[in-house]
């Protein structure tokens, strides 16, 4: 699989879930609705790439990056949810639950999750020894009431909270950087990555995961659904965090290129150790572009916000 053929990726994605010929239609149809609209398949690249430079066979890098996205993906079903953020859109279609029904939407869900663990423990299994317990440990901490599912719970109960900065990123680090670092850890761990590199990569995912969110919170506020792919301004809405909210529009910009700078910082030292990684330059070009095109109208829809 050569990583810059998109095709070829969005090709994994649709078939790294074998549907068997006795499923339910109505699963499968809802599973088709998923895998044949992936979106940008970042997460998957950045996946595969960050094995390969590591050293990982290219089968179990595969395994790993589409295991990574298909646990996103679910997380994304889940967070539309009626019962969670009740969006309408996702990907530019109808979210999973208006087109197949909530309880399609929750084993569609399930399915993606059941399969990424499969596909995640082949990868797991095909690292070196040493890596192996630590790889385990390291997923459930991502993933389970220390990550992700923290975050979440958070997220829902945000009205109960303060509605600052440090509630909001507190937040964010559960739901969006604890996915981020089994994107750019993950991989380099199963690779046998020094202490300091899986340290400096830590860092990295932390300051990307952040800015990460803080663009998807500033398009919240600042762009259309059509623009943003997605329904939104819902955070407002539902009383869910969003730094563009706890800090205004300029104080969520001027954090973010914080993170950005000190993401490049960084990375300056990890691609000392790693030159092999150097791809992940594209991956930080590609977060100040989002925000300096998320923000470009911000001046015109909100004045006063942009000094």
């Amino acid at each position: 699989m050569e990583t810059s053929d998109a095709k070829l990726f969005a090709d994994a994605f649709s078939a790294g879930l074998p549907l068997p010929p006795a499923l339910d239609p109505h699963l499968e149809e809802a599973l088709r609705h998923v895998l044949d609209n992936p979106g940008s398949l970042v997460r998957l690249r950045m996946v595969f790439q960050v094995a390969i430079a590591y050293g990982l066979d290219a089968a179990a890098a595969k395994d790993l990056a589409i295991a990574l996205e298909y646990f996103h993906t679910a997380s994304l079903v889940f967070d539309d949810l009626p019962c969670m953020d009740n969006a309408v859109e996702r990907r530019d279609v109808p979210c999973v639950h208006l087109a197949f029904g909530e309880a399609g939407a929750i084993l569609a869900a399930l399915a993606l999750i059941n399969r990424a663990y499969a596909l995640c423990w082949r990868a797991v299994a095909a690292a070196p020894q040493p890596c192996q317990a630590r790889a385990h440990a390291y997923i459930e901490q991502c993933l389970g009431v220390d990550g992700l599912l923290n975050g979440q719970s958070l997220d829902l109960h945000y009205s109960t909270l303060p509605h600052n900065r440090e509630t909001t990123e507190n937040i964010a680090r559960g739901k969006t950087v604890s996915l981020i670092r089994m994107t750019l850890v993950l991989p380099a761990m199963l690779g046998g990555a020094s202490a300091r590199e899986l340290q400096l990569m830590e860092r990295i995912a932390l300051y990307w995961g952040l800015g990460y969110q803080m663009v998807d919170d500033l398009k919240d506020v600042l762009e259309s659904s059509a623009e943003a792919g997605k329904t939104v301004a819902r955070d407002l809405l539902l009383d869910r965090p969003n730094a563009a909210h706890a800090m205004g529009v300029s104080g969520a910009v001027r954090r973010l290129t914080r993170f950005i700078h000190l993401g490049d910082v960084t990375l300056g030292r990890l691609l000392q150790a790693r030159p092999k990684i150097w791809f992940l330059e594209k991956l930080r070009s590609d977060l100040e572009e989002e925000l300096v095109h998320v923000t470009q109208n911000a001046c015109f829809m909100i004045p006063g916000e942009c000094r």
